[in-house]
């Protein structure tokens, strides 16, 4: 019958469109997978890069500050041969930034984190066996040089691989690894003061954290793929722009201000006699375990920039840091001193570390990567000349007058700083003519 072929016909076609097939997921079914990859592609790159801050920002950047007593002991070390070695690992930071940025513009994320991981497990193996004080110095400057191969490709994966809503998040959680690795150093430091262990154990011990972060990150990066725009041709030149001068001037004073405090702050207050209640040699490790705990406020640096703005928010952080060195040039006396400075520290750090991120991401979201790279140089050139003149500083005129110069400078950019000097909509282009 014409009717019933008709309503026959009808419901196949209704029955086609309706029913996927048998091998083949619905339309609901796909965004679903859809949702969860990108979640997997969140959880994965943020737990990876977690790992590779806490290992290359913790130990293998802080570690030496952390452990200055003890090598003072060893190889008989001044404060200004303190200095100009802290200063040689910053060096080491420098020169990973550049090559990290060459590295992912021509292999993907991939190879320059995995380098840097290869370097913090070779330089604190080289710190942990070192016989002299040249052969430490060499495994500062490998183990320091991770940190500028492993985080910034990070901005560039999380750049392509994450959604513009989770990227602030993102980026201040692997930010956030930074004062973990901190305070587990820290710890380890504790341990060895309470158990008598000696200070190349505990640098076995990164050693061995640093080749599990290596594995893991391998598993999380190996397809990311390389960005297959590249670099635009003008680079360097795409970033000299005068409203972006604000961004490396804040990464100058934070990169001169944290680099002095972790080279000395810790070994000034073991040498001032530490703190009432705990023994005297546990001073150090307190020091960078209160800065490693405070440093988890890093998690909160996209909120509380959306509760006070950016520019409040840079100047709280500035004089965070002024107040902690200026908190560092006086003897602790109690607890309450030493929490007070490197927590305050601890805040300053991490938390600018997340804002440089996601600041830089926002004034060049076609350059990530290489944005953050210039803001970090500009932080690594303030971590090279910094510790290297606050131990010639310190030698002349003594240390607590060292740290009172060095909170003038945070404490004069949040003066200075004008709301207008702050911009966080996209830059694009080359310096204009005449700007």
């Amino acid at each position: 019958m014409p009717a019933e072929a008709g309503i026959s016909a009808a419901a196949r076609c209704f029955a086609r469109q309706s029913i996927p097939p048998f091998n083949q997921p619905s339309r609901r079914g796909a965004v679903r997978q859809s949702q969860e990859d990108v979640i997997a592609r969140f959880q994965y790159l943020a737990v990876a890069g977690f790992a590779a801050t806490a290992i290359s920002y913790g130990p293998a950047r802080m570690g030496f500050g952390l452990f200055v007593p003890e090598f003072r002991s060893a190889f008989d070390m001044s404060t200004t041969a303190v200095g100009f070695v802290s200063s040689l690992g910053f060096a080491g930071f420098f020169l990973g930034l550049v090559i990290a940025q060459g590295l992912l513009v021509r292999r993907g994320p991939a190879v320059p984190v995995m380098s840097g991981l290869i370097a913090a497990t070779a330089g604190m193996g080289i710190v942990a066996l070192a016989p002299n004080l040249t052969v430490l110095a060499v495994g500062v400057f490998f183990a320091a040089s991770s940190a500028g191969f492993a985080w910034t490709p990070f901005n560039d994966a999380v750049h392509r691989k994450i959604q513009d809503v989770d990227r602030p998040t993102a980026l201040s959680q692997i930010s956030t690894g930074t004062g973990v690795g901190i305070a587990a150093a820290g710890l380890a430091a504790l341990a060895m003061v309470l158990t008598g262990l000696s200070w190349r154990a505990c640098w076995a011990f990164f050693v061995l954290a640093s080749a599990l972060a290596l594995i893991a990150n391998w598993a999380a990066l190996h397809g990311v793929e390389r960005d297959p725009a590249g670099v635009p041709e003008r680079g360097w030149r795409d970033l000299l722009r005068f409203a972006a001068l604000p961004l490396f001037a804040i990464a100058f004073v934070y990169g001169t201000t944290s680099a002095i405090y972790i080279s000395f702050a810790a070994d000034h207050m073991l040498e001032s006699g530490g703190v009432g209640g705990v023994p005297t040699a546990a001073t150090p490790a307190l020091v960078f375990v209160v800065y490693g705990l405070f440093g988890l406020t890093g998690l909160l640096a996209g909120g509380l920039k959306r509760l006070v703005g950016l520019p409040w928010l840079l100047r709280l952080l500035m004089l965070a840091g002024a107040l902690s060195a200026a908190l560092a040039a006086f003897p602790p006396g109690n607890g309450s001193g030493l929490i007070s400075s490197a927590g305050l520290q601890g805040v300053h750090v991490m938390m600018t570390s997340a804002v440089l991120a996601f600041w830089s991401e926002r004034l060049f979201p076609s350059l990530p990567s290489f944005s953050f790279t210039a803001a970090l140089l500009a932080m690594a050139a303030g971590s090279m000349l910094g510790p290297a003149v606050a131990g010639v500083v310190a030698d002349a005129f003594g240390t607590g007058a060292m740290f009172l110069g060095a909170a003038a400078l945070p404490a004069a950019t949040a003066l200075l700083l004008r709301d207008r000097h702050v911009r966080e909509r996209p830059l694009q282009g080359a310096l204009p003519e005449g700007s």
